[in-house]
């Protein structure tokens, strides 16, 4: 069984993500954490709970999603995981956090990247890899068919999607790959968004005001 645990980290509230089972084995997926503090809570939820930290995966690479990166990999030594076409935004994030007062800890770079389709393990626990650009250009969510819940990152939201007005974003990408992609899972899949509530598919699909089905 995969447990979940959210926090909320950083000025842009952002959803940060622990995924653990009954052995303790644990993947991090976008570490938001900003400041000793933030860092901190993250650690010691990982030392109550005696859990091994085994990947780190990242959904995008804004900078409220891989602020934590830098601590991850001195804490733990794990590389973070995410998809090829991040890498602009990643080198980005270095000249313009300093302009929006953020100071930032250079993200390691991988040494691999995630494919656009496919799976990524921790433990005996599988991840389905979904690739849902438009947000950002290599955007994608992990799917625990198991679980029966989705990490979405900031492609959907709770009456919402994310936005695709900054660098590398696509309004009709975005739209295309939640309908051709995520509303082609179960209706009754949880939704963990980078921001805000959880949500499920069968409300959005009916509700959402930006992308029905």
């Amino acid at each position: 069984m995969i447990y979940t645990h959210s926090f909320i980290f950083n000025p842009y509230q952002e959803n940060t993500y622990v995924l653990y089972d009954d052995t303790g084995i644990c993947a991090i997926i976008d570490p938001g954490m900003y400041g000793s503090e933030e860092e901190q809570q993250l650690a010691t939820f990982i030392a109550d709970k005696q859990l091994r930290p085994q990947i780190l995966l990242n959904t995008h690479c804004h900078i409220d999603h891989v602020l934590g990166n830098r601590f991850v990999f001195e804490e733990y030594g794990l590389l973070p995981n995410f998809h090829e076409n991040e890498i602009p935004l990643l080198m980005e994030v270095v000249n313009y956090a300093p302009q929006m007062g953020f100071r930032y800890d250079p993200s390691p770079i991988p040494e691999t990247f995630l494919p656009s389709h496919g799976s990524i393990s921790f433990g005996d626990n599988l991840l389905e890899i979904k690739f849902v650009p438009g947000h950002s250009p290599g955007h994608i969510c992990f799917y625990s068919v198991d679980g029966n819940f989705l990490i979405g990152g900031d492609a959907l939201f709770r009456g919402s999607i994310g936005r695709t007005d900054l660098p590398g974003g696509n309004h009709t990408q975005l739209i295309e790959s939640i309908q051709a992609t995520l509303y082609t899972l179960p209706q009754n899949v949880t939704v963990y968004p980078g921001h805000g509530p959880a949500t499920t598919f069968s409300a959005e699909m009916n509700d959402n005001p930006f992308v029905r089905a």
